[in-house]
């Protein structure tokens, strides 16, 4: 069976991707901060196994990457991300600002260089990467989030450029938007929940081609504007 490789995978739409995948029989590379605090992913049943992993430790990055040298990976879902904090004009701390950029655009890169052996080893060679609608340029009529919508604005060009650089690899690179969900992040208010989410991104998922690489697309697997 195929393999996935999922950051933030110890909550939220990670956990349930930990979850379906499993429970399909996929073999999950589940890596979290701290998986010894990771109950619900802990007892997930199948064929899991969990790693520490904070993706905005280049040192950890290597060193799991280094510990996993020569297993072939399928998938790799960069899903770790965070909100920050909920910024408007004149309320922008550089520091928090630059702690998102690293976690939610500059980490996926740095996965994604780290495992590419693993994804050329595998048959997929799939890189998804969780962004947000709120990253598209083009849908932003509301304004505000400065810290959010700029991190996931960049990970969207990160993932096109690789998309482009990665071609003669045969790799297929994309982002998914995975809906408003009942998560943390997400609140108790959010319409969508994990099962619904990950539900909708697994399926398109199986069915990218090579022509799909590149592209930005809803959690029910439409497109959506950059």
């Amino acid at each position: 069976m195929p393999t996935a490789l999922v950051t933030g995978s110890n909550r939220g739409i990670g956990l349930e991707f930990v979850r379906q995948y499993a429970a399909d029989g996929w073999r999950v590379l589940a890596a979290c901060r701290n998986p010894r605090a990771a109950k619900e992913l802990a007892a997930i049943s199948g064929d899991v196994k969990l790693h520490k992993l904070d993706v905005a430790d280049d040192s950890q990055v290597r060193a799991l990457a280094k510990s996993l040298a020569g297993e072939p990976i399928d998938l790799l879902l960069n899903n770790a991300g965070v909100g920050g904090p909920d910024t408007e004009f004149g309320k922008t701390p550089a520091d928090a600002w630059l702690e998102v950029f690293r976690v939610n655009t500059i980490a996926p890169l740095h996965v994604a260089e780290q495992f590419i052996g693993n994804l050329e080893a595998g048959r997929r060679r799939l890189i998804v990467n969780i962004t947000s609608r709120m990253g598209s340029i083009a849908d932003n009529g509301s304004g505000g989030s400065y810290i959010y919508r700029t991190s996931k604005a960049a990970l969207n060009m990160v993932a096109k450029s690789m998309a482009q650089d990665l071609k003669g690899r045969r790799m297929i690179v994309v982002v998914f938007h995975p809906g408003w969900v009942k998560t943390d992040m997400g609140g108790r208010s959010a319409p969508v929940t994990p099962q619904a989410s990950v539900a909708g991104m697994r399926a398109k998922i199986d069915a990218l081609t090579p022509a799909d690489s590149g592209k930005f697309f809803n959690y029910d697997g439409g497109p959506l504007p950059w």
